[in-house]
C-alpha cells in the first residue's frame, strides 16, 4: 500500500493538546496554524539548507537565529546556555517561542531549553530529517547529554504543534536518510505489525521509498509512539516500550565516543540484540539490511556494560529492558544489571 493521505493528528495528554501536521510544502504555511508575530528564536544547526532558514524567517515579523554545530556532540551544557543567552540577551518572555528547526539533535536543545528558561515557554518542532520526522520530534523530550552518557540530564516538555514536511527530507544524505528509518522499524516490531511486513514489501531504493511510502511510514510510526505517550506521558510504565533497542543501542552511541554509529544504526543493532526469536530475528535482520543498516558492531561487552550501569531505566541492581517476542507486540522485563551480558 503506497503513500495515505493524513494531514493532520492530534497528540492529547492531561492538561495539554498539540497537533502534528503532516504535509508537503507545510514549511512555507507554518505562520497560518501557530502565532507568529511575536519575539521567534530559531535553533537550528549549520548543515540545514539557508532556503528552510529564510523560508521560516520570512512568515515571522520579528525573528532571531540561533545555530549550533550539527552532530550528537553539540547536545551538551555549552550549547544549551548558548541558546538560553540568546533568549536572555534578545529579550525573550514567556509570552515568546522557540522553533527547532533541524534533526533530533536540535529537536532536543530547543525542547529543553524552552522547558527551562522562566520554568517553561512554548515552542514548536520543525524536524528535517528522517529520525526526528519518525520519532524524535513529538512526545516531549529534551535532553543533553553528560560526558558520554546520552540524554542523561533533561526534561519533559510538550510542543504547541510539529509540523512534518516529507520534502525536507530530500536534501539528506543517503546514511542519515536511511538512519532515520530504524526508528520506523522499531514503531513496526512493538506496535503495528503490518507497518513492519510494509517494510519487508517496499522497494529498497530510496528514491522509490521517498516518492511512494515516506508519508504512510512516518503517519503509521507516529501513530504507534503517539498512542504511548498519550498514555504515559513521564515514562513511568508503557512508554519504556518505545526504547526497544535503546538501552545497548545507546551504550553502542556512547562506546563511539558520540561519533561512531549514527543513533539509528546503534538501535538496529540493539533491536537484534533484544529479539530472541530466532524466525523474527531474521526477519528484522533481513529488513535493516535492506534499508543498509548495520546488524552487528564490534564494541567490547566490558565496555558496553559499564556505560548500560548508567542507563535512566536502571534502579540498583535491576534494569528494565523491552523484548519482542511476537512481532507489534512488546514487553517489559525486569532483570539484574548483569543479565545484559546475556544479550552483548
Amino acid at each position: 500500500m503506497k503513500n495515505q493521505k493524513v494531514e493532520k493528528m492530534t497528540v492529547e495528554i492531561p492538561g495539554h493538546k498539540y497537533n502534528i501536521h503532516i504535509k508537503k510544502g507545510i514549511l512555507a504555511d507554518v505562520h497560518k496554524y501557530v502565532e507568529l508575530d511575536r519575539k521567534v528564536l530559531i535553533v537550528t544547526d549549520d548543515m540545514i539548507p539557508e532556503e528552510y532558514i529564510k523560508a521560516l524567517q520570512q512568515q515571522c515579523p520579528e525573528c532571531y537565529l540561533a545555530t549550533v554545530h550539527a552532530g550528537e556532540a553539540s547536545k551538551c551544557f555549552i550549547y544549551l546556555q548558548f541558546i538560553w543567552n540568546a533568549l536572555l540577551d534578545n529579550g525573550f518572555g514567556r509570552k515568546d517561542l522557540l522553533i527547532g528547526l533541524g534533526g533530533g539533535v536540535v529537536g532536543d536543545l530547543t525542547s529543553f531549553a524552552a522547558a527551562t528558561y522562566m520554568r517553561g515557554v512554548d515552542y514548536i518542532n520543525i524536524p528535517t530529517s528522517t529520525l526526528a520526522q519518525i520519532d524524535s520530534s513529538i512526545g516531549g523530550k529534551g535532553a543533553i547529554n553528560l560526558g558520554d552518557v546520552k540524554n542523561i540530564v533533561g526534561a519533559f516538555h510538550q510542543p504547541r504543534a510539529v509540523f512534518v514536511d516529507v520534502d525536507l527530507l530530500k536534501t539528506l544524505d543517503d546514511r542519515n536518510y536511511f538512519n532515520g528509518l530504524a526508528e520506523a522499524v522499531k514503531a513496526g516490531m512493538i506496535g503495528d505489525a503490518g507497518l513492519f511486513e510494509l517494510f519487508e514489501q517496499l522497494p529498497a531504493e530510496r528514491e522509490a521509498i521517498q516518492q511512494d511510502y515516506i508519508e504512510q511510514i512516518i503517519c503509521r510510526a507516529l501513530a504507534v509512539k503517539k498512542q504511548v505517550v498519550e498514555q504515559d506521558e513521564k515514562e513511568n510504565g508503557l512508554r519504556q516500550i518505545l526504547n526497544f533497542g535503546h538501552t545497548i543501542g545507546h551504550a553502542i552511541e556512547s562506546a563511539g565516543e558520540l561519533a561512531g554509529m549514527l543513533h539509528g544504526e546503534a538501535v538496529a543493532v540493539g533491536m537484534l540484540k533484544m529479539t530472541t526469536d530466532t524466525a523474527l530475528r531474521e526477519r528484522l535482520a533481513a529488513v535493516l539490511a535492506k534499508l543498509h543498516l548495520p546488524t552487528e558492531c564490534e564494541y567490547p561487552a566490558e565496555q558496553l556494560m559499564e556505560i548500560i550501569s548508567h542507563d535512566k531505566k536502571h534502579s540498583g541492581n535491576k534494569i528494565n529492558l523491552v523484548q519482542v517476542k511476537e512481532l507489534g507486540q512488546a514487553e517489559i522485563i525486569k532483570q539484574p544489571l548483569e543479565a545484559v551480558k546475556n544479550y552483548l
